[in-house]
């Protein structure tokens, strides 16, 4: 397969989804496109466990797409976990055997992140010449709501509800009564309450529905005449009526209507109904795109040029009003320690700099809560803030990184990131510290070549002759060092040429 081929597979709460695309001059062309129905958010308990049945049915499926997806390129393979995965909170051994079963790792990523993603891969095929828009994805666990124009997002929020979780919480029983789909959409319109009037006044010239519900419910009121390619809330009362006249979900049973769709569609309709009332959206229309295309489109930027991750970190940093000037210093130095011991090290991957380049990017945000303890305080907001671009186990392991650069390594915090990520973000912290250390005084002045050595855990640096000689504080932190090092199983040694 040339290395113009990409992939992108969306592990959903109701369905998995894989998408291999071809890029030929600077154009996407869709080669294959696999989706199983796994409904993983049915098995999962309200203390985030997935039962036996819901982890076999995700296996099978992600065995079914490693095979597809052997043929591409590991760097052109992007897989992401929403929110059941998100929910799964105490299933890391599932997950280990979920990027097992698909050969490749999974990134679990936020709400907000998700909302950017499905907004992406919506609008890369719209021709409303960047008007303001509204899009709404209802997934099987979560729904996402986001007005933008253009490229740019205005507002986005992920919702907890979705297709599969409503249609087990209010039709548990599988029969289709007023009543049910009554208490459905009055607790949708509860849980849209809080951000309707926010919505309404940012306004939109047009709505679309992103993902399984909407495109099974325009579908079916296509099929039965009840609306003109699109959905509206006129054509929701009729396919109501038609639901609650079935009495039951096996008895469902419409023009267009899939019957494995048919599962979730109670639950996936009362989120939509509740949307298009609560937002006033008198119609909405049916995207082709979604997150998957959004994964895939992030990841032809990422690697053609523009990362989105970037312009993330620089945001942040300056946010905090961190010195951008010492940054740069710090990210210099790493870098130049990095392509020195990168092959010993395993850190010849690409991704390893790029972290370690972010690492010092943000380094010194804490310091906007205070000096002391700036690497705890600084830690804190990279994990718990909006970062679009990253997943949530991206930001554990770069809020390490921020946390490790400085006094104790804090080792539980490294060794909680799975597979290796661990090594990989150790090695990454020590590398960062040392930078940090030998740019402490924020001089201008360029520094000379710094030669490092490393042979497994034996790291040694050679200085210029006289060099630490007149740099009494340099050393003193050095020796200091030498303590945090050998608590992680480290030797520093250093010398003069």
């Amino acid at each position: 397969m040339p290395k113009s081929t990409y992939a992108a597979v969306d592990l959903g709460s109701n369905s998995f989804h894989l998408v291999v695309a071809r890029v030929v001059d600077g154009e996407v062309h869709v080669l294959d496109k696999l989706k199983d129905r796994v409904r993983l958010a049915a098995g999962l308990d309200e203390h985030g466990h997935l039962d036996a049945a819901a982890q076999q049915r995700a296996l099978e499926s992600l065995s079914r797409f490693n095979q597809r997806l052997r043929v591409v390129a590991p760097e052109h393979v992007r897989a992401v976990g929403t929110n059941t995965l998100r929910k799964a909170h105490g299933e890391s051994g599932f997950l280990a055997q979920a990027e097992a079963a698909l050969g490749h790792p999974i990134a679990i990523i936020s709400g907000q992140e998700e909302a950017r993603l499905v907004y992406k891969g919506v609008c890369h095929d719209l021709q409303d010449a960047g008007a303001r828009r509204l899009v709404v994805d209802i997934g099987g666990g979560s729904t996402e709501v986001i007005v933008g124009e253009g490229e740019h997002i205005l507002r986005a929020d992920s919702l907890f509800m979705g297709c599969v979780g409503y249609t087990l919480r209010f039709f548990p029983d599988g029969q289709l009564s007023d009543a049910a789909f009554d208490r459905a959409t009055v607790a949708a319109r509860l849980e849209l309450g809080a951000v309707k009037r926010l919505y309404r006044s940012l306004g939109w010239v047009n709505a679309y529905g992103s993902s399984g519900t909407i495109n099974a419910v325009q579908t079916v009121l296509q099929a039965n005449g009840w609306c003109d390619h699109c959905v509206t809330t006129e054509g929701l009362g009729r396919l109501r009526r038609a639901m609650v006249e079935a009495g039951s979900i096996d008895a469902l049973s419409l023009p267009g209507l899939k019957p494995d769709r048919a599962q979730v569609l109670p639950g996936g309709f009362a989120v939509l109904d509740a949307v298009l009332r609560s937002l006033h959206v008198p119609h909405m229309v049916a995207a082709q795109g979604a997150l998957r295309e959004g994964v895939l489109l992030e990841m032809l930027g990422a690697g053609g040029g523009r990362d989105v991750r970037d312009d993330t970190v620089r945001r942040v940093r300056d946010r905090y009003q961190a010195d951008g000037l010492q940054a740069e210093r710090v990210e210099r130095l790493a870098l130049q320690l990095l392509a020195q011991v990168d092959r010993a090290w395993g850190l010849n991957d690409g991704e390893s700099a790029r972290l370690l380049r972010w690492g010092a990017q943000l380094r010194e945000i804490g310091m906007a809560i205070s000096y002391a303890g700036y690497h705890r305080h600084g830690a804190y907001l990279v994990e718990n803030s909006d970062m679009p671009g990253f997943s949530r186990g991206d930001q554990w392991l770069l809020a390490a990184l921020v946390l490790g650069q400085r006094r104790r390594f804090h080792v539980d915090r490294f060794r909680a990131l799975t597979g290796q990520q661990y090594p990989r973000a150790l090695r990454l912290a020590l590398l960062l510290r040392l930078a940090a250390r030998l740019n402490r005084t924020r001089s201008p002045r360029p520094r000379p070549w710094i030669d490092l050595r490393v042979e497994d855990a034996a790291v040694h640096l050679t200085f210029p002759a006289d060099w630490l000689d007149d740099r009494p504080l340099t050393r003193a932190d050095l020796e200091g060092e030498v303590r945090y090092f050998a608590e992680v199983g480290y030797q520093l040694t250093w010398d003069a040429s």
